[in-house]
Order: structure tokens, then C-alpha cells, then sequence
């Protein structure tokens, strides 16, 4: 299985300037002998691995078993891209390999006794110089965006924003995935809504009450100012307590969904976290005037997940990407 990336701190536990002792007394454990055999405990075994965010996403996609997005027909478009295939003698100074130059120039020195292996210098001429070589290929590129929306007021706490937060990582984190070109814009609400950068989305403490609709609205208007679905693959993602202001506020919420949102995205995702203070209601109205999530030919369209936990993150991304939408 997956596990939820940690950082783990060391055991020894120390700090600077809390502890005994004096200037130049030397700290910590010292070296030394003694009778004591070997212990027969297990030790604790750590496994480092290098990894691309490409092939993490790769890795989940097989875990959840997910089917890879295909972008809407009409989203698809074809760009000409410079593809760096091989190498040859000639080109320009700045597309030189270095290091298949200086394998050449190894070469020619071994083959005519040049190289001392005392002395190890190796002098590329011109003959050794190799350069990148490429060719044009057509690829494939689809736009999207991905629009977060929270609900910052006084009933989301740190560990609310922190599911959020987690949750947002691999959404992004498979979406890159999928799509040649995203771009990620953040919304933030309690009664009012605006737009805040990524560091800020996830940092920012408010309090107060909550009007959904206010970051529907404002988010519509900048699917309208911004994003055609014509031209865009647009993935919408609403994190919450469940709290919502109003009866009223949750029909204009449906609407603002119903007539705007939903038919400009490929996804509307509702997510809702667990909190001490909400009323978790928001997700039953959304069931209530969505039943099966409005589907289509693909199947639903809003999408919605229940978060309680650590654990339930993997779980909701299956929940949204299933379908391969």
C-alpha cells in the first residue's frame, strides 16, 4: 500500500543551549569498548528511494486503479516540438555534449597511445566534438486548470486544512500527471470570497460564518473571464465543513453549480472534511439536488467524497478519477 508521506525526526531528541555542561566539553555518546555481546533486537530499517512526482503518480494510478484521463475531444490540440533525439559531429556551440566529446577524445587518445593514466588529461579536438541533434515531432496538448475552493471560516481548523492540503498534493500530483499544460488557481471563502496564491491557500487562518456561494460566484466569473471550455479541461474542487450560512444560500449554491459550473467542467468535486463545529449538511444537499451526481455518458459529473482521516484520502481520489475524466 501507499502510506501518507511523513517526516520523521531523529531520536536523540537534543537541542542547542538547554543542557548541561561546559564550553568545549564534548556532547553526545562517545566511542568505546566493553564486555557487552551483541544485541538480537531488530534495528530499524529505512529504504530510500529516488522518485519522479511522474512516477509517484504512476505508482497511485496503479494502486487505485485508475484509467487515464482523456481530455474532451474538442480540448485536444497539436503543438510542434523541438526533440532532442541523438548526437552528431556537426552543430552549434550550444547544443555540444559534453560528455560524449570528451568520450570521443578518451577514445582517440587510447587508440593512439596518447593517454597516461599517471597524468589523466584528456583534450577533446575538433574531430571529438559531438552535438545534439533533433527533429521536429508533433505532440499532443491539452490545457487544463484546476480551481481549488475552501471554506476558510472559524469551524476549519489545522487539521482540517491539513486533509485539504494532502488531499490538493495528489490531486495535482495526478492531473500533472494527464496534461501537458495545467495551471492551479485558489480560492478562499468564509461570507466573502477571493483569490489567494498556493502558499497563502494553505496557511491562511480566518474566522467568522460561511457563505458557499460566495466562492461559486467567484469562481464562475473567472471561468468566464478566463477559461472557455472549449478550450480548457476545467477541474473544480470545493474542500468543506459542511457548514453552509443559509437554506437560501445552499439553493443559490445548486444553481450557481447547476447552471454555470458543472457544464463548464470536466469535474465538480465536493469535498468534505470532518470537524468538531460543522454540520456536515452542505454534502446532503448536494445529494439531494444531484441524485447520482448528474451523470452523463461518462457517468457523474459532481463528484462528491467524505474525508474524515488520513486514511480516507486515497479512497476519495479513486472516488474523482475513476471514470477518467
Amino acid at each position: 500500500d501507499i502510506d501518507i508521506p511523513t517526516f520523521r525526526y531523529g531520536d536523540n531528541s537534543t537541542g542547542v543551549g538547554m543542557g548541561e555542561g561546559e564550553e568545549g566539553e564534548s556532547v553526545g555518546q562517545q566511542p568505546g569498548s566493553g564486555d557487552n555481546a551483541g544485541g538480537e533486537e531488530e534495528g530499524k530499517h529505512i529504504t530510500e528511494v529516488d522518485i519522479s512526482l511522474e512516477e509517484l503518480a504512476d505508482i497511485l494510478a496503479d494502486e487505485l486503479e485508475l484509467p487515464r484521463i482523456e481530455p474532451k475531444g474538442s480540448h485536444r490540440l497539436t503543438t510542434i516540438k523541438d526533440k532532442y533525439s541523438g548526437v552528431r559531429p556537426v552543430g552549434p556551440s550550444a547544443l555540444r555534449h559534453f560528455k560524449r566529446s570528451y568520450k570521443e577524445a578518451l577514445k582517440r587518445q587510447l587508440a593512439m597511445g596518447e593517454y597516461d593514466p599517471a597524468d589523466p588529461i584528456i583534450v577533446p579536438i575538433r574531430d571529438d566534438m559531438r552535438f545534439r541533434s533533433w527533429n521536429e515531432v508533433k505532440a499532443p496538448q491539452s490545457n487544463a486548470v484546476i480551481v481549488y475552493m475552501m471554506d476558510v471560516s472559524g469551524s476549519m481548523g489545522d487539521e482540517q486544512k491539513e486533509l485539504v492540503r494532502l488531499e490538493a498534493f495528489w490531486i495535482d500530483t495526478w492531473l500533472r500527471r494527464n496534461y501537458e499544460g495545467i495551471e492551479s488557481r485558489y480560492i478562499v471563502h468564509d461570507v466573502r470570497a477571493g483569490e489567494v496564491d498556493k502558499q497563502t491557500f494553505f496557511s491562511i487562518r480566518e474566522d467568522g460564518g460561511t457563505r458557499i456561494s460566495s466562492a461559486f460566484n467567484l469562481c464562475r466569473e473567472m471561468l468566464s473571464d478566463c477559461y472557455d471550455p472549449n478550450d480548457w479541461n476545467i477541474y473544480l474542487f470545493h474542500f468543506s465543513d459542511g457548514d453552509n450560512s443559509s437554506e437560501a444560500d445552499n439553493k443559490l449554491c445548486v444553481k450557481l453549480i447547476d447552471e454555470h459550473l458543472m457544464p463548464s467542467s470536466n469535474i465538480f468535486g465536493y469535498c468534505q472534511v470532518a470537524s468538531a463545529y460543522g454540520s456536515g449538511n452542505f454534502i446532503n444537499v448536494l445529494h439531494d439536488a444531484f441524485p447520482n451526481g448528474s451523470p452523463d455518458e461518462q457517468g457523474p459529473q459532481l463528484i462528491t467524497s467524505r474525508v474524515n482521516r488520513k486514511d480516507d484520502i486515497y479512497e476519495s481520489l479513486r472516488t474523482f478519477f475513476r471514470q477518467g475524466r
